[in-house]
């Protein structure tokens, strides 16, 4: 039987992004008015990004998601390919440190972003296949960690811990719901752990945004000036915030707040209330993406499914404790919310898969 594609999270999608597009005129009109002498500067380039990742998501939902499955190969090839050229000078450009970028134009498209959901297309089918290998390390397990930690390596070669650590989380999360041994998460999380230790002290600037998230205040103008300018932006908005368009800290207090704190803007402006329909409308997408997961006809739809929501949801997350000085800060956009063309599009497209899932065959 033949299921129509979810409305429910279509709908929460749509007016997530919207009010993302709202939130970036707000947010960057000073900042875009001083640069280039034009207020809707990044509005319009959103804008654009908005209405071919909408196209794109309703092609991708008519698109039957068993094409994934047969193209994962070339899928994974070419994410490793574009992940390999962003690193070469002359073609990947640098940005805000990072050479992550395909300059086109004014433009960028993060190659980062497709890889994040090539492999979780290639996990899938992987362990769609080889589900009587996940409990056998070298034969289930290693395998596709290694592939994952090929990607982690090339991303932090840009470098990007933030989206290098979804990437392996969502990977992780699929080889727990496989059901690999729980032995393996806990020697793997201590090795991760130490791991992460030693990608901190080898990075001045990540050993700098750690003591800053400790404390702040020790270097107010430098390493914590972002985290004291976003709690100098939710502490003010009250319950129901300053209004719309009457931030203060967009005036050049909270750096370029249009992409990764965002969400400091949305508290300042609209209050607890605001903040509070944001995460509804995530926690709305959380809940009908699970279901479709659990409703999913086949392994790998179901791996594929869960993959995808639980990488959206986890970056949500990190973006949101980085905001509010839960964790140190680690340049992760707020997905369907920041500015930035890459994780929008990949985030629609993602959207778009799970409304195939949604409406397949029983």
């Amino acid at each position: 039987m033949s299921k129509k594609a979810d409305k429910i999270l279509l709908a929460a999608v749509i007016l997530l992004s919207l009010f993302g597009l709202l939130m970036i005129y707000s947010s960057s009109s000073v900042w875009a008015e001083y640069k280039f002498n034009d207020k809707f500067h990044y509005l319009k380039y959103q804008s654009i990004f908005f209405l071919i990742g909408l196209f794109l998501m309703y092609l991708i939902s008519k698109i039957d998601y068993h094409l994934y499955y047969k193209k994962a190969n070339q899928i994974i090839i070419g994410c490793l390919i574009l992940l390999i050229l962003v690193l070469i000078p002359g073609i990947g450009s640098i940005r805000n440190g990072s050479r992550s970028w395909f300059g086109i134009g004014s433009l960028g498209i993060q190659p980062s972003e497709a890889a994040k959901l090539g492999l979780i297309i290639f996990t899938s089918k992987y362990l769609a296949n080889s589900n009587k290998f996940v409990k056998s390390y070298t034969k289930g397990v290693f395998p596709i960690l290694g592939i994952t930690l090929l990607f982690f390596f090339l991303i932090m070669l840009q470098p990007d811990l933030g989206t290098g650590v979804i990437l392996v989380m969502a990977i992780i999360s699929l080889l727990f719901i496989a059901g690999v041994n729980m032995k393996f998460f806990l020697s793997g999380g201590i090795i991760g752990l130490i791991g992460v230790i030693i990608l901190i002290v080898i990075a001045p600037y990540r050993m700098d945004r750690i003591t800053s998230f400790l404390d702040p205040w020790s270097d107010a103008l430098g390493t914590g000036f972002q985290i004291i300018q976003s709690l100098y932006a939710i502490g003010p908005g009250g319950l129901l915030g300053l209004g719309f368009g009457n931030s203060i800290q967009k005036h050049f207090y909270l750096p370029e707040p249009q992409t990764d704190f965002i969400f400091s803007i949305i508290a300042e402006e609209f209050g607890v209330a605001g903040a509070f329909i944001v995460v509804g409308l995530f926690s709305l997408i959380l809940w009908r993406s699970i279901k479709i997961s659990l409703n999913a006809p086949n392994a790998f739809s179901k791996y594929l499914s869960f993959g995808i929501i639980f990488q959206l949801i986890f970056q949500t997350l990190m973006n949101l404790m980085v905001v509010i000085g839960l964790i140190p800060v680690t340049g992760v956009t707020l997905p369907f919310l920041s500015y930035g063309g890459s994780s929008l599009l990949i985030s629609m497209i993602s959207i778009g898969i799970l409304l195939n899932i949604s409406r397949g065959k029983r």
